[in-house]
């Protein structure tokens, strides 16, 4: 009889050991899982935010620009009856399709 109850020793302690190893394989995929996907997430974050920089730091640029110009008087008024249809003393504005 001694021969059985170590055996069975020997199979619950295997059992046990299997439960365990699948246990720590399962959380571990888990955590691992859950990391890279934030880790994605924040990646593609990035991505659409330097990508806005970029837009902005273009629309800066033109904006700066624009206001060089609008210290012009030249161009303020050139601007003014181009945009909207501002005319000197003596002209015709005649708008063409």
């Amino acid at each position: 009889m001694p021969k059985k109850k170590k055996k069975r020793r020997i199979k619950n302690k295997t059992i046990l050991l299997t439960i365990v190893s699948l246990v720590v394989i399962i959380v571990s995929t888990y955590v691992f899982t859950t990391y890279f996907l934030e880790i994605y997430n924040i990646h593609k974050e990035k991505e659409t935010l330097t990508t806005e920089i970029a837009e902005l730091n273009e629309q800066e640029e033109k904006l700066e620009n624009e206001v060089l110009k609008l210290q012009d008087p030249e161009y303020i008024a050139r601007y003014a009856r181009e945009k909207y249809s501002y005319s000197k003393d003596g002209e015709y504005i005649i708008k063409l399709p």
